[in-house]
């Protein structure tokens, strides 16, 4: 009986099994698209009734610009590498906050938040484009959905899986307070893995450089934020790895970004 049980699982997993575009990594994704765009988008919605938007019409427009050419990139590689059927998942929003905080976040379906407070640390276009094309990335990569589903294996083992299990819905709905967390702490609660991350960083300079930005910038901007990392860790570097770690990976992938991608 043990044996049978063991094999549903593996079925099923491997029934869940999906890769990421560009790294072509390996995940299990448990949660339907649908289920994880109802879910975020609610509490989406939710946080953006109580947000304050900048006022700042320039800076404003400036993100949704920037914004708008990655993602316009991001859906222009996945039309050519038979990816089309993704573009129903997306339906893309680029807001400016006004909060002093270093921060940005992503939603599932191309929900995107920057705060004001980041912008001083993005002095041009490319810049900004390097946390824009970040922030897409976690959304292409589906990292919510693959963190809600580790959750879900965790939380409650083998009988989440079975698509006649009662309280499935609700437990999706439950994780999803934790897993996108936006509200009291404006952020990201549950944090993503450092390898999410690195795999955000890599996919988010080819979205950027796709797009006509100038990824070499990534060094700097990850320069000024490790040197405005000294006492106290900005919201946006607290679940991120190390500074050093992250600027070598960049500037390892660097020329070969630039040599397949740069217009």
């Amino acid at each position: 009986m043990r044996k049978i049980a063991s094999l549903f699982v593996a079925l099923l997993l491997l029934a869940g099994c999906s890769s990421v575009p560009l790294t072509g990594r390996k995940q299990v994704l448990l949660v339907s698209d649908q289920e994880v765009l109802t879910s975020s988008l609610t509490q989406y919605n939710d946080y953006m009734k109580t947000a304050p938007l900048s006022t700042d019409a320039k800076k404003s427009a400036m993100v949704t610009r920037v914004g708008q050419k990655i993602a316009a990139a991001t859906e222009a590689y996945l039309k050519a590498n038979g990816l089309e059927a993704e573009l129903k998942n997306f339906a893309w929003e680029f807001k400016l906050v006004k909060d002093t905080q270093v921060n940005a976040f992503c939603m599932p379906g191309g929900k995107i938040v920057v705060y004001e407070g980041l912008l001083p640390l993005t002095a041009t276009e490319d810049e900004l484009a390097v946390v824009v094309g970040h922030e897409v990335a976690h959304a292409v990569a589906k990292h919510s959905n693959e963190r809600m589903s580790q959750q879900l294996m965790a939380q409650y083992g083998a009988a989440i899986l079975g698509a006649a299990v009662s309280n499935r819905s609700a437990a999706v709905q439950q994780l999803a307070t934790t897993v996108y967390g936006v509200g009291a702490q404006y952020g990201v609660m549950l944090p993503f893995s450092r390898k999410h991350e690195y795999e955000a960083d890599y996919m988010g300079l080819i979205f950027m450089t796709m797009a006509g930005y100038q990824p070499d910038v990534a060094v700097g901007f990850w320069q000024k934020m490790s040197a405005g990392n000294q006492g106290s860790v900005p919201e946006f570097m607290s679940t991120h790895p190390c500074d050093a770690s992250r600027i070598a990976e960049i500037q390892k992938n660097l020329p070969e970004i630039k040599a397949k991608f740069k217009k």
